[in-house]
């Protein structure tokens, strides 16, 4: 059986919490500059991606505490939040749904998001196929993932289109592959692979994420251990471009080898034991009502405060999945499907 890894976390728990942890994480240091490794950045300027960023910052007054929902959601709509157990996610325009859904989040702003999973129709139970949209009351699509058939290893396509989940498709936007045991994921963005390559590398693919479980003494039952690997980010805020040239460069080897030039590594934050519920517990604010062995916290280990991402069951096939700077949907969303892989699943 596996033990229960979360927990709602009461308003006690949230009154404290929000007036003593922002302080002294704002004291360690400026989350931003976690992410920044430097890199060069990109040639041409992409003044256009900036601007819905922007305007979400405007709105959102207080970037010093980004894990702090409860309190900076108050700010935008008193009446309504206060009521919500959930408060959705800020206003988020998503003009171009390919920009959006690659571009990193807004600084001080959560992404709230839902993850759908519909295991409907002939092959859906071995193959589900995953929703992500945005948690407001427009419920915004923006993106879907299914596992592919006929693939060695574990191989999800992920599409900025519901209906549309082929690899040659205009509407293809990354994928997520593991290595044979499952226990070691990439995320690539839809470029090419390196074999056809034209003369300046530029349309090969990129590696936006990796993932690494750990087995424990109980192999997987008991709480997971993640090891997140991302790119690092340069002085504009942009993504450093990781374009391996063959599989002994990808962000998993520099990872092994310790070459940690433009890659940052970030952890799940370990579950408490709480006697009381006999489970392993988080905080979750709110987010996240279910226990299950798939709910996490992503975190960098110089800020545990600082919740890059979290991951969690609100219902049978639905989870809440937020996310914070430098993490873009694309990289959070695929980070959520590797835990659904069958050789982690324990429900």
């Amino acid at each position: 059986l596996c033990p229960t890894a979360a927990s709602t976390g009461s308003d006690e728990e949230d009154d404290s919490d929000s007036s003593t942890k922002p302080i002294r994480s704002e004291k360690k240091k400026n989350p931003v500059s976690l992410f920044q490794t430097g890199g060069d950045p990109p040639k041409e300027k992409k003044t256009k991606k900036k601007a819905p960023a922007k305007a979400a910052d405007s709105e959102e007054e207080t970037p010093e505490t980004p894990q702090k929902n409860s309190n900076r959601k108050g700010k935008v709509k008193k009446s309504k939040k206060a009521k919500e157990e959930r408060p959705p996610s800020p206003v988020i325009e998503v003009d171009n749904l390919e920009e959006f859904v690659l571009q990193p989040a807004p600084q001080g702003a959560t992404i709230k998001c839902r993850v759908t999973r519909d295991k409907k129709g002939m092959d859906r139970g071995l193959y589900p196929t995953y929703y992500l949209h945005l948690d407001n009351d427009k419920k915004v699509f923006l993106l879907a993932g299914r596992k592919r058939k006929k693939s060695k290893t574990s191989n999800y396509l992920i599409s900025i289109d519901p209906t549309d989940l082929s690899r040659g498709g205009d509407n293809f936007i990354g994928k997520l592959r593991s290595n044979l045991m499952g226990t070691k994921f990439t995320v690539f963005d839809n470029g090419a692979n390196p074999d056809r390559a034209n003369a300046n590398w530029s349309n090969v693919r990129q590696e936006l994420s990796a993932v690494v479980y750990e087995t424990n003494v109980l192999g997987f039952k008991g709480p997971r251990k993640m090891t997140v690997i991302i790119p690092g980010m340069n002085s504009d805020n942009e993504r450093v471009p990781i374009r391996p040239r063959n599989d002994n460069d990808g962000l998993l080897m520099r990872w092994q080898n310790r070459n940690m030039d433009n890659i940052i590594e970030l952890h799940n934050k370990a579950p408490v034991w709480n006697d009381e519920t006999q489970s392993y517990v988080l905080n979750f604010h709110g987010r996240v009502t279910h226990a299950s062995v798939k709910n996490f916290q992503i975190v960098h280990d110089s800020d545990p405060d600082y919740i890059v991402m979290q991951f969690g069951r609100v219902a049978d096939d639905a989870f809440t999945m937020d996310y914070n700077y430098p993490l873009c949907a694309v990289q959070a969303f695929a980070i959520a499907l590797s835990s659904f892989d069958g050789k982690l699943a324990c429900e």
